[in-house]
């Protein structure tokens, strides 16, 4: 029989409870601080994060932004336009053929331009057809000599001396032959290739061109931009027959067989 305990053994059980329950109360408590500390550093570091993704979103990361790519074709202002017309984009395609055919007075000429040849001259002469600029004007000067058999377009002024308002870099050709008998001097600018015009300067390019109906003997500085197609060529052939009147102190002079370009017509590409 166990024996019953006294006042006094109570009094100490009973405080020993109380104190047990104010650690336990203490021990929940100091958990409860350390979570609420948790979830506010979680808290904080997310909203630091956020913040810094909004910054980083506007502004932006601390290395420059990359260069613009330097453009292919530098169209460069040079005397008034002889037809208005808007210089044409100066990242062009490099790659494909563009057919342009020039209807003129004395019949169809076909062409097929090659852009990989001469990107920024058929890029050029491509645009300045759209525009229009090419419509209702004389191709000027006929040459009929031996050596040099062309007939030159693309001026509307007609004397020679006009052009779109801006010139760019001749693209030389790469793979023309040598001229026979003039080898390291002239290279041969064969029947039915079409080429720009320029001046004795570099950097003259502008909307001239000639059309190649016998080949020719010229330095390789002329850019080579497309093919005349047969038919075009029969019409060459033609004028070329009638011969020049020799008005032309560079050789040549104005067909006696009129050639007006009434329409320069850029084909749709294919789809």
């Amino acid at each position: 029989m166990s024996a019953v305990p006294t006042n006094e053994q109570r009094r100490k059980a009973a405080k020993r409870k109380l104190e047990r329950q104010i650690e336990r109360r203490a021990e929940r408590a100091r958990r409860r601080r350390q979570r609420l500390t948790l979830i506010s550093v979680v808290a904080v570091v997310a909203v630091v994060a956020l913040a810094a993704g909004i910054y980083l979103a506007v502004s932006g990361s601390d290395e420059p932004p990359p260069a613009a790519a330097p453009a292919v074709c530098q169209y460069n202002p040079a005397e008034p336009a002889a037809k208005p017309n808007t210089p044409p984009d100066p990242n062009p395609p490099t790659t494909g053929t563009v057919g342009v055919t020039l209807q003129t007075s004395q019949g169809a000429i076909p062409m097929t331009l090659d852009r990989a040849s001469a990107p920024c001259a058929v890029n050029a002469v491509v645009s300045l057809a759209e525009q229009g600029f090419y419509d209702d004007t004389p191709c000027p000067r006929l040459v009929t000599s031996q050596g040099l058999q062309v007939l030159q377009c693309g001026d509307p002024t007609g004397t020679g001396a006009g052009g779109p308002g801006y010139q760019y870099a001749e693209e030389p050709p790469q793979n023309l032959p040598p001229y026979p008998g003039a080898e390291g001097q002239a290279s041969t600018y064969a029947r039915g290739l079409v080429a720009m015009a320029k001046s004795a300067q570099p950097g003259s390019t502008g909307s001239q061109f000639f059309l190649v109906y016998g080949d020719s003997a010229l330095p390789p500085e002329y850019s080579v931009i497309g093919r005349i197609a047969t038919e075009g060529l029969n019409v060459l052939d033609r004028v070329a027959a009638g011969g020049d009147d020799g008005s032309n102190q560079a050789g040549g002079g104005a067909p006696r067989i009129p050639v007006q370009i009434q329409r320069a017509v850029v084909e749709a590409p294919a789809p």
